[in-house]
């Protein structure tokens, strides 16, 4: 539970599978005007960690903050300043530090009094970020996983063993249920700091699920306000689907193939279930197969090899931007220019 007193002012993590609406959430907290605008992802735990290491060591430290003030995260927050670098390599004593007094600093300069942490991946790192930050509040952003398979399946995010090419949709379909269920596993130790929103509830009973968001995170959201401020995807969609301007809400009916639709509920069904999506095809019980064993496991194998040893440090380094000639942000409340489809 979140520590007395610090309801208002609790790190929120909004988390989820890719393709759940975690974007949209974010956006939707920043256009509330409580938290601090920070454009991107602050990949603490699931990319600084496992490439610098253990933040409790001062050489991890001191091996972060040679590249730090150069990464977009650092120009991102503002916290670029080597200065401000130097102290960090003084005061910080683990990554759930280093991301509070970034985003805190970022937060006080903007005058608001809280900060969020958009980042889908933290899903799978809930009980770890609870440890370090035990104020921290998480809300997971489900949507019907048929309807992410098909954005997933469709972007090529997660890529199918040379033999299933042609069960991309399923295969995506196996990972969302993966996610999911590790995040079933913990959320009953994180108790009233961890809600499941769904995406459908957001996107077509807005009212409702801000109403629920309000009454979790504590502090008044005003509808009217949120869409008089509204940045993002608020504004512009971002969407795999370009062309397609329908109701997001059930595009699977639409996009996928009745082949795609009977391998995938036999698959992922009683998680469908499970989260409140009904069937469309009759089913007796989840199909076991060679894949549904497989891949689970193979998740399981990257998520272990990514966090807890040193292939850690070849984990994507682009997400970094690392460039030596950029600037550091002038005005505290703007929102520096990124080349994503998030924004």
């Amino acid at each position: 539970m979140s520590i007395p007193g610090s309801e208002r002012t609790a790190p929120v993590f909004v988390v989820g599978s890719a393709r759940s609406g975690t974007t949209l959430l974010y956006h939707t907290l920043l256009s509330t005007g409580q938290y601090a605008v920070y454009r991107g992802e602050p990949a603490v735990f699931d990319l600084l960690q496992p490439r610098y290491g253990d933040l409790s060591r001062r050489s991890s430290r001191r091996r972060l903050l040679r590249e730090w003030p150069r990464s977009h995260l650092a120009r991102a927050s503002g916290f670029d300043d080597p200065r401000a670098c130097e102290q960090l390599l003084d005061s910080v004593r683990s990554n759930g530090e280093f991301l509070r007094q970034v985003m805190s600093a970022l937060a006080s300069r903007q005058g608001v009094p809280r900060w969020a942490a958009w980042g889908p991946d933290n899903l799978l790192l809930m009980p770890w970020i609870k440890r370090e930050l035990p104020d921290a509040r998480f809300i997971h952003m489900v949507r019907d996983g048929r309807d992410v398979a098909l954005s997933i399946g469709t972007e090529g995010w997660i890529r199918p063993f040379p033999w299933d090419r042609r069960d991309a949709f399923l295969v995506a379909a196996m990972h969302w249920q993966w996610k999911l269920q590790r995040a079933r596993i913990h959320a009953p130790a994180l108790g009233g700091d961890y809600l499941e929103l769904h995406f459908e509830t957001l996107v077509e009973r807005r009212s409702d699920a801000l109403s629920r968001l309000a009454q979790f995170l504590g502090h008044a959201i005003d509808p009217a306000a949120v869409e008089q401020e509204a940045m993002g995807t608020l504004c512009h969609r971002n969407s795999t689907f370009g062309t397609d301007r329908a109701d997001p809400v059930g595009r699977w009916r639409r996009h996928l193939t009745p082949r795609d639709v009977t391998s995938i509920e036999r698959a992922i069904g009683a998680t469908l279930e499970a989260f409140g999506y009904e069937c469309s095809t009759a089913r007796s019980a989840d199909a076991r197969s060679r894949a549904s064993v497989l891949y689970p496991r193979w998740f399981s194998a990257k998520h272990a090899l990514r966090t807890h040893t040193v292939f850690g440090r070849a984990v994507d380094p682009g997400r970094l931007r690392l460039d030596a000639s950029v600037t550091r942000p002038t005005a505290a409340r703007s929102m520096p220019a990124e080349n994503t489809r998030a924004w």
